[in-house]
């Protein structure tokens, strides 16, 4: 077997690391040859990415890190994410995505707080980032996914490089309890949170959602959307496809809806999955045909954030294919709530998934019977097993066996859930949470503003976007300049999806005695 590692597991191939199941096991049972992954540069078969992977595992250790030390991976969607991922648990070492599109101090932090000793960082990424990276201390290694021939910065490591400088490692066997790989979670705060997750969850989510609602089935060819430093697109792109030796197509670049369509009609994928506010703009588009562009299109998702009926019957209609519209997070990994095949009903997020529990709670944690409106909790296997040096959190989110999700439900007689919105005040913008609290800190950076409340307001097409209230310092007069200056302003400090789509000039804000704003007022304006 490529890269060894036969010793380090029973005759069966069982082993905890999800490395054996995932990607050794395709080459052992003669799958090594199909196609994993297509990224614009290259096709990897099963058999590549288990060399690669081990090959990645081995230069590690030769570097010098060490079980359950982390790594960063500054990447785009290609063929170098599943290499390092799947390399790093290998190794047992910890892998860490983090979201490509945080303004670049913020991800010079978040390498910090993991306490990365190695960044594996995309090339057209690396020169907003460089400065940013080179004031951390401890220094990290720094090693670039080149992607093509032509895109690696001068002087530095390259990924190929990288790879032939060791002997491929053999699997290290870990416990399935064993913390395998961290995503970043902005949560109820705008206080990123390393979210630790195990080796078993990784399966948990296929044999859940991946094998039962989606129904993924070894011929299928995949394109999500949704990046894979996201749980979401984790699933989507490399878990499900993985668990049954299918194919993902991977696109680097951000998922306008020309760049989906060309995917859609180059590599026609059977499985499709976005957001709403991509199904939307795709539905504006003019070239939006049936099947999408895709004759083999047979099931297309959605999570993120909650699908507006109207946009689900659209695409139904003029696609020809249903969107099953679900709710998964972070914390859980994947969908833990969605419409099924055989079970559509837009408008509601659907059911429980098979192998997860489901209840609602009132504001004291007392469990709501029948009809009711309350705070969802989720029970199942694929929950993390903590935050990051973040106590506290960690207590109020991990409720024993619960998980708390921070979102608000109505169920309904026949038990399906509708989303009533957040128990706090963040909210999903392109799927992506934001807190009113990032967009307001980066709005009075401005030096002609005062004071800045931030709420969620749905567009024409139902789905929510920032919209700021702003008070003025004395003096101060509005103009298209400055408002176009203040969203610049947030796209730079927070991230360009955070940007408040509407800016509104008010004399006062509404606020509690203690001074504090009260946003639900501000809701209420139309």
């Amino acid at each position: 077997m490529r890269g060894g590692g036969a010793a380090e597991m029973g005759a069966d191939g069982a082993c905890g690391n999800a490395t054996g199941w995932f990607v050794d096991r395709h080459e052992r049972e003669g799958r090594g040859e199909r196609i994993a992954f297509i990224d614009p540069w290259r096709r990897l078969t099963y058999g590549a990415l288990q060399d690669q992977a081990a090959r990645f595992a081995g230069a590690l250790l030769a570097a010098g890190l060490r079980r359950e030390q982390r790594i960063a991976l500054i990447l785009r969607d290609s063929c170098a994410f599943p290499v390092a991922f799947w390399g790093a648990l290998r190794a047992g070492i910890v892998p860490v995505p983090l979201n490509t599109l945080l303004p670049p101090a913020l991800l010079a932090a978040l390498v910090a707080d993991c306490r990365a000793g190695l960044v594996l960082i995309s090339a057209p990424l690396y020169p907003a980032l460089a400065p940013a990276l080179a004031a951390l201390t401890p220094q990290p290694t720094i090693v670039i996914a080149e992607e093509d021939a032509e895109s690696l910065p001068a002087g530095q490591r390259s990924l190929s490089d990288f790879l032939a400088s060791a002997a491929p490692a053999p699997l290290v066997a870990t416990s399935p309890d064993e913390v395998a790989f961290w995503l970043y979670s902005s949560g109820s705060t705008s206080t990123p949170k390393g979210t630790r997750h195990v080796h078993a969850s990784l399966r948990a989510t296929y044999e859940t959602y991946g094998r039962q609602v989606l129904g993924i089935a070894p011929d299928d060819v995949m394109f999500s959307a949704a990046k894979l430093f996201f749980a979401y697109g984790l699933g989507n792109a490399m878990t499900f496809p993985m668990a049954v030796g299918a194919a993902a197509v991977l696109l680097p670049d951000r998922p306008t809806p020309e760049r989906v369509f060309a995917v859609m009609q180059r590599y026609q994928p059977s499985l499709f999955g976005g957001v709403p506010t991509l199904y939307a703009a795709l539905l504006a588009h003019p070239a939006l045909s049936h099947g999408a562009g895709s004759a083999r299109l047979r099931r297309a998702i959605s999570a993120g954030e909650p699908l507006p009926e109207p946009i689900g019957r659209a695409w139904r209609q003029r696609v020809g294919v249903d969107i099953l519209d679900g709710i998964g997070s972070t914390e859980m990994l994947h969908i833990f709530l969605s419409n099924r095949p055989d079970d559509i009903r837009y408008g509601s997020t659907g059911r429980a998934v098979p192998g997860y529990d489901l209840k609602l709670v009132d504001e004291q944690d007392r469990e709501l019977a029948g009809v009711a409106e309350g705070e969802l909790l989720v029970r199942g296997a694929s929950a993390a097993d903590g935050y990051w040096n973040q106590r506290e959190k960690s207590r109020r989110t991990f409720l024993g066996e619960w998980t708390r999700t921070g979102d608000t439900y109505a169920r309904d007689a026949e038990g399906y859930y509708h989303y009533r919105g957040r128990a706090d005040d963040m909210m999903k913008v392109s799927g992506i949470w934001v807190s009113p609290f990032e967009v307001e800190a980066a709005l009075v950076e401005h030096p002609a503003i005062l004071e800045a409340a931030v709420v969620g307001h749905e567009d024409a097409d139902g789905l929510t976007k920032p919209r700021a209230f702003v008070v003025l310092k004395e003096g101060v007069t509005v103009s298209p300049d400055l408002i176009a200056a203040l969203q610049t302003l947030v796209k730079e400090r927070a991230g360009p999806w955070k940007y408040p789509r509407w800016i509104e000039i008010v004399a006062d804000l509404p606020k509690t005695a203690t001074g504090k704003i009260q946003r639900f007022k501000l809701r209420d304006l139309r």
